[in-house]
């Protein structure tokens, strides 16, 4: 029956894909080679941010959209961490905040100027620190602000307080294995994990407790990918015991069979899930494959209905997704991808034909907009909010980002106050004798500080004498 029902009707059976034309990319940027399965790229309307291969560090680019073309070798980067940056994440709530994950256990959140770097950025605005082992996987709430999740090698999970840069909850027995990703739902009141272990978790992160597992999700060794659906359903990818890969749909509140199971092929890149709740389709990425396919999930048999492929003649090293409010409406465009080749990032645009010029509703129901339905505080008191909606109907126009504060809690405030004054005068030797913890961390902010300028100072003259090379060049 269901071969003869000839074709189901979808307005996006015929999505297609198109790369933009070669002045259009941004070209000449060594893309990391670091083997981890993350997709090196993070976009948002304002800028497309790159892992990059950095020399005795770890560095990602930071590129106004419009900076396409010939990207020169001294371009600023972002260069604060001690090693190989592993994963970026944009803010959804400010499109100048950015998080990066590293080999160097830690999480550092980094404010990008307004036009972008005219130098390179090595302070973030906050470091935190508590992974024991290299971090590889940075994710924000979807509705709260402020609120960051860190993924390491360590096997633990921890959701920080980008505010106060406090870690408020840390999940570190729940996972026996290496964690491969970390997926919010819509509202950020739970989050699913795929491990090596082969189980994918449902927890609530604020009870800390795990709400459903699956054992042997997918029956293969490699890497698997698990990803919540808008409708609270989980996507996920991975290999069968013959590594053929696979996709498969659940239900949390049952997870003994898959809703829907597919195979694919027999390949053996990881496929990288990217999903748009406003459409309900999936669009799947493996590393080293030169396709995207796209899936449109339903509530009918089979479920997961293929749509299509873009092809194109080069592998991928990783992938960013733009979001809805950074797309052109005017043109039906319904995904944008910021594909990484080796040596350079290109667009690849995906539209729904249409003969109309005006704007077609139902293909931009409205979209999560940058304005965070929760303050951090709230979220970890219990409460949650679904994301805050916008229309696109007269194109997505950014407003003013609030620039990141970070508050830090100071210890001082905790101790019982006397008369202040009087205590100093009578007891400024005790003061001097005793080693306080407090010199000793305001002396090593300004060590810090201190290393941070030379650093810049050296990064200038380095900078100064290549312009002057240029400039001699020029000259003869």
């Amino acid at each position: 029956d269901t071969m003869r029902r000839v074709v189901r009707q979808s307005k996006f059976r015929h999505v297609f894909g198109q790369a933009v034309k070669n002045d259009q990319c941004y070209d000449d940027i060594r893309v990391s080679r670091v083997t981890w399965d993350s997709s090196f790229c993070a976009v948002n309307p304002r800028f497309v941010a790159i892992i990059v291969d950095a020399s005795g560090g770890g560095a990602f680019l930071v590129l106004p959209l419009h900076k396409t073309g010939r990207i020169d070798k001294s371009y600023p980067t972002v260069c604060g961490h001690t090693g190989p940056v592993l994963d970026i994440d944009w803010c959804p709530h400010n499109d100048q905040v950015i998080a990066s994950g590293s080999e160097d256990c830690t999480v550092m959140v980094w404010q990008i100027p307004e036009n972008g770097l005219t130098l390179s950025l090595t302070e973030p605005v906050v470091v935190l620190e508590g992974h024991s082992k290299r971090v590889g996987i940075v994710a924000w709430h979807p509705t709260a602000r402020n609120v960051l999740l860190s993924a390491g090698c360590d096997n633990a999970i921890i959701i920080w307080n980008v505010g106060t840069g406090e870690a408020l909850i840390n999940l570190d027995d729940m996972h026996v294995d290496m964690i491969y990703n970390v997926s919010w739902n819509r509202n950020g009141s739970l989050i699913c994990t795929a491990s090596k272990d082969k189980k994918v978790r449902v927890i609530d992160p604020r009870k800390q407790e795990i709400v459903a597992e699956k054992e042997k999700t997918h029956e293969g060794a490699r890497p698997m990918r698990a990803i919540f659906l808008a409708d609270g359903n989980i996507f996920t990818t991975g290999f069968s015991r013959m590594s053929e890969r696979q996709l498969a749909l659940w239900n949390p509140k049952n997870m003994e069979e898959p809703i829907a199971l597919h195979e694919m092929d027999t390949s053996n890149g990881v496929l990288l899930p990217f999903y748009d709740p406003d459409t309900n389709i999936i669009y799947l990425c493996g590393k080293g494959d030169s396709s995207i396919r796209y899936f449109e999930i339903t509530d009918e048999s089979p479920y997961v209905h293929y749509l299509n492929t873009f092809s194109s003649k080069e592998p991928q090293r990783g992938m960013g997704f733009m979001p809805k409010r950074g797309l052109d409406v005017n043109k039906c465009e319904i995904a944008r991808f910021f594909k990484l080749h080796e040596r350079k990032c290109e667009p690849i645009i995906m539209t729904v034909p249409r003969k109309s010029d005006l704007f077609q509703d139902d293909l931009y129901p409205d979209t999560a907009g940058p304005e965070a339905a929760l303050e951090a505080e709230e979220w970890f008191e219990g409460k949650n909010a679904d994301p805050l909606l916008i229309s696109l109907k007269h194109g997505y126009i950014p407003g003013k980002n609030r620039d990141l504060k970070v508050v830090k809690k100071n210890i001082l405030d905790n101790k019982p106050t006397g008369n202040k004054k009087s205590d100093l005068i009578n007891a400024p030797k005790k003061a001097a004798d005793a080693s306080n913890p407090q010199n000793d961390a305001k002396l090593d902010e300004i060590l810090k500080e201190l290393k941070s300028i030379k650093d810049t100072i050296s990064n200038q003259d380095e900078r100064i004498s290549k312009l002057e090379q240029q400039v001699a060049k020029i000259a003869d």
